[in-house]
């Protein structure tokens, strides 16, 4: 409750903290949009592959053009302005940099920079989920061996449930269950880039008016964001993916309590300790009343008769046992948040969120028949869809983690809708990813 007083005495005492940014998509946008604002922060370089691009993001989100330097990192340090590269290695191992935000959103890369600022010393806000989802627990393993700190990225989902988590169990209640919502039907699953607008109501020309990209935004809608995000809430957390994958359970504000409890309580969750998506669509398509599609949620259990009367005391909505409730958050500000982050590192030295095992993990399922010769296109894409399994279904029937199906070949007939294994496509050993990847399940494999 504290951050901005701490950020107005850092701004004061001229400690100013010093940010670096990679990646100037959406995300990325939205936080330098903020950071202008943002007593006691510094953003003293944007790196992206396309510089120019870096600059129209930050013109339009109303930096004036004498702050964007020209010259040197060192320059725009010492001016107090911000300078624009490609080189993410040169933000990287700048001296004058307190904390890195990757936010390029493509996992091997993500993964890539994460160890380069371990290496340099240099905290990491790892907005890219993606490279979380395939190597999280390793990277928060060696950032923390390395005296770093490696947290998820506030404002994005799951950061904000596991802040939820956090909340119920330091007031003593227990997790029953946590996740987000979504707009939801299974068909959505096979969805690709060709038919992604009719879903969301859109034409291409309007999507291509408004600058959306098909691939990312199909990743939202064939449910493989949600299988990322929940593999980092689990990670993050210590709560249990379904043994089969994300129910996506229709599912308003006013049912949470009801919905997300144990099935043999009347709920649909196998136990307690789970991480859920619910849809804000019945499996007809009509709307579901009140929907959380924006939102993130927390349900949990009075662990008293006495909580259980204080919960109908104070208005709690509950399950008709009056034990069951819920808190939700009806909407996330992705980057617009992302200075909370920054600020919980720098000035309370903790993360928003940081993998403590491998307990979730997103692999790749068929979106048609595969055949031998073909390339895997990654997320969102025309060839798989991510699905959340227990890390350990994940590592003993060797599938493919979704992570690094991107631009290998298959090998073997895939039928659609079955889960590929590594043995289904061709890697390359010297991948980085896949070095990683496997010293990962190395490290956590006798956990499981």
């Amino acid at each position: 409750m504290n951050l901005y007083r701490m950020l107005l005495e850092r701004q004061e005492k001229g400690h100013i903290i010093r940010v670096g940014l990679i990646g100037a998509g959406k995300f990325g946008t939205m936080f330098v949009s903020q950071a202008l604002r943002t007593p006691g922060i510094h953003l003293v370089a944007v790196a992206d592959l396309n510089p120019e691009r870096a600059r129209r993001s930050m013109s339009s989100t109303g930096w004036p053009e004498e702050q964007i330097d020209a010259g040197t990192m060192d320059e725009a340090l010492r001016k107090g302005k911000t300078f624009i590269t490609d080189s993410s290695e040169e933000l990287i191992n700048s001296s004058g940099m307190d904390i890195i935000i990757e936010a390029t959103g493509i996992p091997a890369v993500g993964i890539r920079h994460a160890l380069s600022c371990i290496r340099a010393g240099k905290h990491v806000v790892m907005v890219n989920v993606e490279g979380d989802a395939l190597a999280g627990p390793l990277l928060a393993k060696k950032a923390a061996e390395a005296g770093v700190i490696y947290s998820l990225a506030y404002g994005d989902q799951p950061a904000l449930i596991a802040e939820q988590v956090d909340w119920a169990r330091a007031c003593g209640l227990e997790v029953v269950a946590a996740g987000k919502g979504t707009k939801y039907l299974p068909e959505y699953h096979y969805s690709t880039p060709d038919t992604v607008w009719h879903y969301y109501g859109l034409t291409p020309e309007e999507a291509r008016v408004g600058g959306m990209n098909s691939k990312m935004f199909n990743s939202f809608l064939d449910g493989t964001k949600s299988a990322i995000e929940m593999a980092a809430v689990a990670n993050a957390t210590g709560l249990l993916p379904p043994s089969d994958g994300l129910q996506f359970p229709p599912c308003g504000i006013g049912a949470l309590a009801d919905i997300l409890k144990p099935a043999e309580f009347g709920g649909i969750l196998e136990q307690k300790g789970m991480v859920e998506v619910i849809s804000s669509l019945h499996r007809d398509g009509s709307n579901v009343p009140r929907d959380l599609r924006w939102g993130v949620f927390v349900s949990f259990e009075a662990p008293t008769d006495y909580v259980k009367r204080c919960f109908s005391e104070y208005g709690l909505v509950t399950d008709e046992t009056g034990r069951y409730s819920a808190l939700y958050r009806p909407y996330h500000l992705i980057g617009l948040e992302l200075g909370i982050s920054v600020a919980s590192i720098a000035l309370r030295k903790e993360p928003t969120g940081c993998a403590s095992g491998f307990r979730g993990d997103v692999v790749s399922i068929a979106k048609k028949d595969l055949s031998p010769g073909e390339i895997l296109d990654g997320e969102g894409g025309y060839t798989v869809w991510g699905k959340l399994f227990p890390a350990r279904d994940s590592l003993s029937k060797g599938l493919l983690p979704l992570g690094l199906a991107q631009g290998i070949k298959v090998v073997r007939e895939v039928p659609k809708g079955t889960p590929l294994s590594w043995n289904d496509v061709a890697l390359s050993l010297s991948d980085d990813a896949l070095i990683i990847r496997k010293e990962m399940e190395k490290a956590f494999s006798d956990a499981l």
